[in-house]
């Protein structure tokens, strides 16, 4: 690690966010206010974090961490700063420095440097397996942007992108007989941010917010948690479902440790509820086999098959290592419905699928849920109101986020998260508009006013967009992935609507959401906000409403900031459902109508200044009459 230093000054401890990135410290929800009053840190999103693949021992290491933050390398490369010894206070992970559920409220800037250490002690469970000479895994949801990992003393690893899960075997890097007589390690972690001032995958994040633009984050955003796994174990599952078949393959990825060949193991797959008999098969071999008379997985049956999967080492009669997983039969593609229109369909049925935007922010903790019970409210709330799909936009959640989604049945267009340099507004928003409106077609050559000049960057974002495809693989609930949203960062648009679909070819996909349309993709995707909606269909894509509405009331005394930014302005509430009522029955239903098979109202919840949610940021207040939503959503669902 090389000299260690400290970064503790006056300066630093007192130093705040500027007043604008404050105010949205000030509003909180009902589960920050649980946080802040509770003395027991430690169960902060303390759910098991990875549903789709459950083992037995794990441990949390979320909580209260150490942290320092230096503002200026003065000149240093920031990847050389030596790690701290005194620290500036303690932070709350998993939420973000910059937020008021981390207890910090500071901004890590793209000159600065992010430190966290925390002594972490060994739960029972886990310090028997290791005494055991079990491998000792090191998970981290989210770190935003690029990271070190520090094992007692020694680098174990470094991770760029700041929105994708990661994983480090951190066995190695412990001193055994201090572990064992101390029932731990010292832990810590290095993080640098470039925010948007760089070509990383940044969404909605800005070092100056405002408008439909946020606050930054940075550092620890998901929950870190350890595994304890068997020297030979099962790594990851891929699940594809075979629909029309009535079939499913299955294949377990495994860690082989030392030398050691995957011929020698076998798996033994049990169904859970019972719904068939058991597999068995080679670990090395993709398996395949039928699943007669099986139920299919829909919003309004999201039937989930529960298993648990087996590994063997061949002769032997006990388990090596078990891991319980969970898949669905599901097909979503595009049809011909019965009056010759081109529509998404749901297990081979026309299904309109009426969605609403969501950003996933929170006023307390911007990035990051501040709970389980918070990840729900929205999902919940939104099934509760007719809606069946969320688009969730330019962020990805935790992964118990998707498993409700899963086991709730709520469908999920997942968009890529944008980069590139920052985005040029008169291109890609204002004269776009301008384009669809006089039919004029873009291309998504120009580099440059795509914000794309940048090779690695390029090279950075295909790399992440598969990753993300496989990571949403694993979810029945998300049926479209949309690469491109408004020409942010995009480019060689067919590309990486071929990667998507060569990874999974289960789902659809929305090429480009919005503007620059490059005639490929599943859906034909329509933004709109201003002028006059103008759409024809095609013969072989689907037409998608998949951004409209956008319609603002601001509630006195549930805002985080005084300005407010909208596509239209509602002083009552009275007004509001008006203009809703008008939008729906003047132009979306007859939209729909007309060959529409999907819809996006803008927005699930206020963000900061962009205050057009049917909820407000805290989730106080529902804006709209729940009936009227819920009537409008039942008559476009009706129309399929």
């Amino acid at each position: 690690m090389g000299r260690s230093v400290s970064y503790k000054n006056d300066e630093a401890r007192a130093g705040k966010l500027q007043k604008q990135n404050m105010e949205s410290g000030h509003l909180i929800t009902q589960w920050g206010e649980k946080i802040e009053k509770t003395t027991n840190k430690d169960s902060v999103l303390a759910e098991y974090p990875r549903p789709f693949m459950v083992r037995e021992a794990w441990q949390s290491l979320n909580g209260l961490w150490k942290y320092a933050l230096c503002d200026k390398t003065e000149g240093k490369e920031k990847s050389d700063m030596p790690f701290p010894t005194h620290f500036d206070g303690e932070i709350l992970v998993p939420f973000s420095p910059e937020t008021r559920l981390s207890g910090v409220e500071r901004q890590l800037k793209p000159d600065g440097v992010l430190f966290y250490e925390r002594k972490v002690s060994f739960s029972p469970q886990i310090l028997e397996r290791y005494r055991e000479e079990y491998r000792i895994l090191l998970h981290f949801g989210a770190v935003d942007q690029r990271c070190e990992v520090i094992v007692d003393g020694r680098k174990a690893g470094s991770h760029s992108g700041g929105y994708l899960p990661f994983t480090r075997d951190i066995t190695g890097f412990l001193k055994r007989e201090q572990v064992l007589k101390a029932g731990g390690f010292k832990l810590g972690l290095m993080v640098l941010d470039d925010s948007d001032t760089s070509y990383h995958s940044v969404g909605k994040q800005t070092l100056k917010p405002g408008g439909m633009y946020y606050q930054a984050t940075s550092g620890i955003w998901q929950t870190v948690w350890l595994e304890a796994v068997p020297k030979v174990y099962i790594k990851d599952i891929a699940w594809d479902t075979f629909y029309d078949e009535g079939e499913v393959s299955v294949q377990a990825e495994l860690n082989l440790g030392e030398q050691r060949k995957g011929n020698a193991y076998a798996v033994r797959l049990t169904f859970l509820n019972g719904e068939y008999g058991e597999e068995r098969f080679a670990a090395a071999e993709k398996k395949r086999f039928a699943l007669p008379a099986f139920r299919s997985w829909s919003p309004e049956n999201p039937y989930l098959y529960r298993v648990r999967l087996d590994l063997y080492e061949k002769g032997k009669e006990e388990a090596c290592d078990s891991v319980e997983s969970y898949f669905a039969m599901r097909k979503c593609s595009i049809g011909t419905d019965e009056r010759g229109i081109r529509r998404i369909f749901l297990n081979n049925k026309a299904y309109m699928q009426v969605g609403i935007l969501d950003q996933g922010y929170w006023p307390e903790s911007m990035y990051t849920p501040p709970s389980e019970e918070a990840m729900l409210f929205d999902i919940e709330k939104m099934k509760a109101l007719g809606f069946n799909m969320l688009r969730k936009h330019v962020k990805v959640e935790p992964q118990r986020w998707y498993y409700h989604c899963d086991r709730l049945g709520m469908l999920v267009w997942q968009d890529m998260i944008n980069g590139g340099r920052k985005n040029k507004g008169w291109y890609v928003t204002y004269l776009a508009t301008l384009f669809q409106l006089l039919r004029i077609q873009a291309t998504d050559r120009h580099k440059f006013l795509l914000s794309r000049q940048d090779a690695a960057g390029r090279r950075e974002y295909e790399q992440e967009l598969a990753e993300l495809t496989r990571q949403m693989k694993k979810h029945p609930s998300v049926v479209c992935m949309v690469p491109f949203n408004e020409g942010w960062g995009q480019f060689a648009t067919a590309k990486m609507t071929n990667l998507v679909r060569g990874i999974n070819p289960h789902i659809i996909v929305d090429s480009a959401s919005g503007w620059f349309d490059m005639g490929c993709g599943d859906v034909k995707s329509l933004h709109w906000y201003f002028f006059k909606l103008k759409y024809k269909r095609e013969e072989k894509r689907a037409l998608a409403l998949t951004e409209f509405g956008g319609y603002v009331q601001k509630i006195k005394g549930h805002v985080s900031h005084e300005k407010e930014y909208g596509y239209r302005i509602f002083h009552t509430k009275e007004e509001l459902e008006a203009g809703y009522e008008k939008l729906m029955r003047d132009t979306v239903l007859p939209a729909v109508k007309g060959g529409v098979s999907a819809t996006v109202y803008t927005q699930l919840s206020d963000v900061e200044e962009e205050i057009n949610g049917l909820y407000t940021y805290d989730r106080a207040v529902l804006k709209l009459d729940s009936d009227i939503v819920r009537k409008w959503n039942q008559r476009m669902r009706g129309q399929v």
